[in-house]
Formats: structure tokens, C-alpha cells, sequence
């Protein structure tokens, strides 16, 4: 795969946000905020957005399939493709939708190309601070153009910082994080946007983060961006991440060694 796409589908993200997402931010009205679910909003910018960037990847890719988030909310058979061959992208039009909605940050782009069920390119983008990550299977992770590579020791237990999203625990492991938050340096709340969770763990701002909940457009793209840049995805039992899986339970870390001080820190007990 050549580098040319890296550039042309972080243009397509840009040109989204600038000209789709942006511009409705804190000038949404009540009509333009529905919820989808219980407890689960969408946008007129996360519709409009999917559709723009939908368009633009089936030009990029002819013949591709796009399974985007709110369009797997109308037809939930759509997620039929992640185990199907050829080519396949996963669309987070807004992630961080209940951010976007009430006005505040984080929010991002997100969209990850897999081929024959494997994620082989990703990428994440924050469109308030203009940081994109970008990468491709083997090649490497760039953030906003400069190779990023993980090759600090391990800080010691208690000087990590990282994140726990706790809220859909199952009760005794949302006790054991709880309990074991305490062996960690700084264990976060979470900032209601995956995207910008794997972009922190990309800067050096965090060095893990926890989930329950694994939709695969929340987090095929992340994972694969924290996996070319020398960290590990792997569900609490310790099997990687697969978009595809119907799993519960997520832990990125920066390294493997990070990787096993928080699950032993946080999930052990």
C-alpha cells in the first residue's frame, strides 16, 4: 500500500472537518441532536459527516464497502463485512458525539481500512488541535508527520498515568480498577472520546488507557496506530484485539511491559 493513501484519506478527514463537523460545533440546535438508542446521541454533523466521507473512500477504494457507525445504527447486518474478503472501512464520523453535542471537547475522525478482516491502515484525527495520526501495517505511525516509536524503558507502576473507563464494568471488575487505582500514579475518568484517549497514549500524555465497550469503529483505528508505534491491544485475558471479535474488555499500553504492569495493577485482583 502506498504512503499516497496515509495522505489522501488524512485530506479527506480534514476536509470533513473543516467543511462538515467544525462549522456545527456549539451551533447546534435541539432538532439537530436525536438519540439513535437509549442513552446514545447522533448529530446532524455525525450523519452528514458519514456520508461525506463515505463517498470519498468508495472513490479512493472502488469496490470497497464502508461500514460506518451511523449507518450500522439503520442496518446491523452492515457488520457482517468486518469477516468478510477484500476491502473494508470502518467510519467514526464524530467520536466523542456526546462531547460535540453539549458543546465541549474532545471529538474526533476516525476511520480504519481492513482488508480480508485485518486492519491494514488507520487513522485518527482531532480537529480542534489539528492532530493526525496515521498509519499503515508494518510502516510505522505517523503523528502529524513525524514518525512515532515507543522505545522509552517502562516507568515504574506508580509513576503511570492512564486512563479507566469504568461506567459498563461488570461490578467486580469495576471494584478491582477501582481498588487498584491506587497502585497507579494517576488513573483518569476518561474523556468520552476514544479517539482522543489513543492520541494521548501516541504524545506521551498517557501511557494506557482501559475500556468495556469495543465497537469497532471506537477502536480499530486507535489500536492499530498504538500497535504500529510499539504498543499492545489485547482484551483482559490477554488475546489481541480484533475488530471483528463481539468481546467485552480492552486494555492499550504503550508497551507490552506497560501492558502487564497495569493488567497486574488493575485486573490481577
Amino acid at each position: 500500500m502506498a504512503d499516497r493513501l496515509l495522505d489522501d484519506v488524512g485530506a479527506l478527514l480534514r476536509e470533513a472537518a473543516a467543511t462538515v463537523v467544525v462549522p456545527m460545533f456549539r451551533r447546534l440546535d435541539d432538532a439537530d441532536i436525536t438519540e439513535k438508542a437509549p442513552g446514545e446521541l447522533v448529530t446532524v454533523a455525525d450523519r452528514r459527516a458519514e456520508e461525506f466521507i463515505s463517498a470519498r473512500l468508495r472513490q479512493l477504494r472502488p469496490g470497497s464497502v464502508v461500514v460506518g457507525e451511523e449507518a450500522v445504527a439503520e442496518d446491523p447486518d452492515l457488520l457482517r463485512h468486518l469477516r468478510g474478503a477484500g476491502d473494508v472501512w470502518l467510519v467514526d464520523p464524530v467520536d466523542g458525539t456526546a462531547n460535540f453535542a453539549a458543546g465541549r471537547r474532545p471529538f474526533a475522525l476516525m476511520v480504519a481500512l481492513l482488508t480480508d478482516g485485518a486492519p491494514v491502515a488507520s487513522w485518527v484525527y482531532d480537529p480542534l488541535d489539528g492532530t493526525l495520526a496515521a498509519c499503515r501495517t508494518g510502516a510505522g505511525t505517523r503523528l502529524d508527520g513525524a514518525t512515532v516509536r515507543n522505545d522509552r524503558p517502562a516507568p515504574q507502576v506508580g509513576a503511570l498515568r492512564g486512563t479507566a473507563m469504568t461506567r459498563f464494568l461488570p461490578p467486580d471488575a469495576r471494584r478491582a480498577v477501582e481498588a487498584g487505582g491506587a497502585r497507579i500514579g494517576e488513573l483518569l475518568p476518561g474523556q468520552h472520546c476514544a479517539g482522543r484517549e489513543y492520541l494521548d497514549i501516541l504524545t506521551g500524555a498517557q501511557q494506557f488507557v482501559l475500556f468495556w465497550r469495543t465497537l469497532p469503529w471506537d477502536h480499530a483505528p486507535g489500536t492499530l496506530l498504538v500497535r504500529e508505534a510499539g504498543g499492545v491491544a489485547r482484551r483482559f485475558d490477554g488475546t489481541d484485539y480484533r475488530p471483528a471479535d463481539d468481546g467485552r474488555g480492552l486494555l492499550v499500553a504503550a508497551s507490552p511491559e506497560i501492558w502487564d504492569e497495569v493488567r497486574s495493577a488493575l485486573l490481577a485482583g
